[in-house]
């Protein structure tokens, strides 16, 4: 009698019926090694997918790359510019705005393009218009030129800054999604501090030849991005809408832990796309629903926007792009030693997302905001005192510097990867491009006006007034975050689509659900 005979059988007394420790021993060793095999396999499979997903983050994240070295090199080219072409300080204004103004045109069209041509073609537009305007730029004559390059370079970074974060959330696991959508806001922080390295580093070299080649220098990522095209595959969602089931599977199966996990996730995704009908996805009817939205998609709406907006109207652009003013007003004399200063705020910026990214999957979206938030109140407030009442004392630079670095800690740990995390994941899939291109409108143009009013304002109300009013802003996020912004963390796309069905329904079923698990578990 085998095994399960006596399991089942037994003698019908409910008496233990004994088995030869021999063959039991035998029938376990063998379990073992297959077990073991099984093990292997999956884990080398597991390793191999979260490697293929890891560099395709890399490589869609590279366009941020190119926005972050334009913010953080123009915050010194300027002042070259300035001198070699004599631009007034309207223009001067206009030229750091401009940039961010533009890029929503990019956006807005990044959102129909990417539905149209895929998430992975749009990533190849958005350098190679970013590469024109970059190459106008670095030859340009005259301002009336620069301005031509820098027009054409923002409608490229609108397209990038919309397009990366939504790939990402396209092709990550729920578990690891919120650290690799971050990875574009980890590329931005590390082209600012390139582009801080690359001002000190020609600043000496003669006015006319200085600020172009800081400017050329961007361009090198661009090149990467054309061969990465090459390697990444198409978002296994879009596939999905396109009905190309067959792509979307064999893209599931590379960076899925199993077959039987792919084909699940395959499912869900048909299930979201409403069986795969592409013609359900047609542009007036996508804006029809965004502009008349129903509950659940007004609150999705309120929150991917509304976070969007307080990434800029905190003023983390005008810190970054005025930063030399902001240290010359603290009392720091000398070109060279104000660019010093901003690669110290650009290392800051760089190393704090990196620590965001490692605790964005295990705390949470929203205990990583608060601190965020609040982080950037006192600092904000804390630099407007320095700036108010002890500028130009040494005490006064020390607490400016500390402030401004603690700025862009605060935002670099919450706000500002978490903003491209929550507006790529929580919109659902019929909406998703469209209104998280919606989201980099709001995001670009607040970041314009912000960028492009800031001389304008520091001189009716002086500098320190001015971050006194960031300060005031910066509290209003903390209230949005509390009131607007839901947890994520750990929830697949399709479940967070969920979420926002009912806010409160799907929070007490969440607790009951965890009291039943406990209880089980108990059990």
């Amino acid at each position: 009698m085998g095994l399960v005979d006596v399991q089942e059988n037994g003698n019908g007394n409910g008496d233990v019926i004994e088995i030869p420790l021999g063959a039991k021993n035998k029938y376990i060793r063998m379990t073992s090694e297959e077990e073991e095999e099984e093990e292997e396999g999956f884990a080398t499979r597991k390793h191999d997918s979260k490697k293929y997903i890891f560099a395709c983050a890399v490589f869609a994240s590279l366009n941020s790359v190119l926005l972050g070295y334009d913010v953080g090199v123009m915050s010194g080219a300027i002042i070259f510019i300035q001198g070699d072409l004599k631009i007034t300080e309207v223009q001067q204004e206009v030229l750091v705005g401009i940039l961010s103004i533009i890029s929503l045109l990019g956006s807005l069209a990044g959102g129909k393009t990417s539905d149209w041509i895929g998430r992975k073609w749009t990533i190849g537009l958005a350098a190679l218009i970013f590469q024109t305007g970059g190459a106008i730029m670095t030859l340009a004559p005259s301002f009336k030129v620069l301005m031509i390059g820098r027009l054409i370079a923002g409608v490229g970074i609108g397209f990038g800054v919309m397009i990366a974060p939504v790939y990402i959330a396209e092709i990550s696991p729920a578990i690891a999604r919120g650290s690799l959508t971050s990875f574009p806001e980890i590329f931005i922080n590390f082209g600012i501090l390139l582009g801080y390295i690359s001002n000190y580093a020609f600043s000496k070299l003669p006015a006319h030849l200085n600020w172009r080649i800081m400017l050329g220098v961007g361009l090198i990522p661009s090149v990467v991005i054309a061969v990465a095209l090459f390697i990444i595959p198409e978002s296994p969602r879009w596939l999905v809408v396109q009905n190309r089931i067959e792509e979307a599977k064999l893209v599931l199966s590379k960076i899925s832990e199993s077959e039987k996990d792919a084909e699940e996730k395959l499912q869900e995704i048909q299930k979201a796309a409403g069986s795969g009908n592409a013609d359900k996805y047609e542009t007036k009817a996508v804006w029809k629903e965004i502009l008349y939205p129903s509950p659940p998609v007004r609150r999705m709406l309120i929150t991917g926007c509304g976070i969007q907006c307080f990434q800029q109207i905190t003023g983390i652009d005008t810190t970054v792009y005025y930063s030399p003013t902001i240290f010359k007003n603290a009392g720091i004399t000398g070109n060279s030693e104000l660019l010093a200063a901003t690669v110290a705020v650009g290392f800051t910026k760089t190393v704090f997302i990196l620590i965001a990214i490692l605790l964005i999957d295990k705390l949470g979206r929203k205990p990583l905001l608060y601190v965020s938030t609040i982080g950037m109140t006192i600092s904000l407030f804390s630099l407007s005192f320095a700036l108010a009442f002890l500028s130009h004392a040494k005490i006064g630079i020390a607490l400016a510097i500390l402030a401004v670095c603690g700025n862009v800690a605060s935002f670099s740990v919450g706000l500002g990867p978490i903003c491209w995390v929550l507006s790529s994941e929580i919109f659902p899939l019929r909406l998703r491009a469209q209104a998280s291109a919606l989201g980099a409108v709001g995001s670009r143009v607040s970041s314009g006006a912000i960028s492009m009013s800031f001389l304008s304002v520091t001189k009716a109300i002086t500098v320190a007034g001015t971050f006194f009013v960031f300060g005031v802003i910066s509290c209003s996020a903390v209230a949005f975050v509390h009131y607007c912004v839901p947890e994520t963390k750990g929830k697949s796309l399709e479940e967070i689509e969920v979420l926002f069905q009912n806010v409160g329904e799907s929070q007490e079923s969440e607790v009951e659900m965890g009291d039943v698990e406990h209880l089980m578990q108990k059990s």
